[in-house]
């Protein structure tokens, strides 16, 4: 009983909100698919960092070249790939220089994969409050419009149920951008972490592959 009361209450209140309210909900569906969609593309290319470099790098010290590209293509993630495009270099028995530049580019190549569109979050979590005071500022004004209108027994009672209608607004706006902000936050978080993962792991297998040239396997 109290659980649809309190579905009422919220039905209720959305359409108090006016037309306003229209096109928060529209970025409200909007940002929980968004929120949606980065983690479900965040979990595909995440990888258990450890363990991956770990059978990678043991490969790489009995000089299994091959099989660690190989490996690399079995995880076709930003991490993978970017230790790939050194393997390859040193496979080709490119210069030191040139396999670095070459994970460093992949580095570059693969953040844009990692951000997609976790920026539009925080446009989002903005618009959002926005338009919840826009429609608070045209309710105040239809209610003060009404206000006027009315004799004096009823402004006191308009006024107060206009500024309650108004405020709506205000709070569904609040409702979308909390948590469109806080995952972009969140998701800023994996993403700087999963860019350093790569940044070092690249610095690491250059220098293993460096110390151990005379071990690599070019066949």
């Amino acid at each position: 009983m109290e659980q649809t009361e309190n579905i009422n209450w919220i039905v209720k209140a959305f359409q108090d909100g006016g037309a306003t309210m229209i096109f928060i909900a529209i970025t409200g569906v909007l940002t929980f698919a968004l929120i949606i969609e980065r983690f479900t593309q965040l979990s595909k290319l995440s990888v258990d960092k450890q363990d991956f470099v770990d059978k990678l790098f043991g490969m790489l010290l009995r000089g299994e070249l091959r099989q660690a590209v190989t490996f690399c293509d079995s995880k076709p993630i930003p991490l993978s790939n970017t230790l790939k495009s050194g393997l390859v270099q040193v496979l080709n028995k490119r210069p030191d220089e040139e396999i670095q530049v070459a994970m460093d580019g992949a580095v570059l190549k693969e953040t844009p994969r990692l951000e997609g569109w976790t920026s539009f979050l925080a446009i989002f979590g903005n618009v959002a409050t926005l338009m919840g005071l826009l429609g608070t500022i045209i309710g105040l004004i239809k209610s003060f419009s009404a206000v006027n209108q009315a004799d004096a027994a009823q402004k006191a009672e308009l006024l107060s149920l206009g500024i309650s209608h108004a405020l709506n607004c205000t709070a569904f706006g609040l409702v979308i951008a909390i948590p469109a902000i806080v995952f972009f936050g969140y998701f800023q978080v994996r993403i700087g972490r999963a860019i350093n993962d790569m940044t070092e792991s690249s610095m690491n297998m250059m220098n293993l592959v460096v110390s151990n040239r005379d071990k690599m396997k070019y066949n």
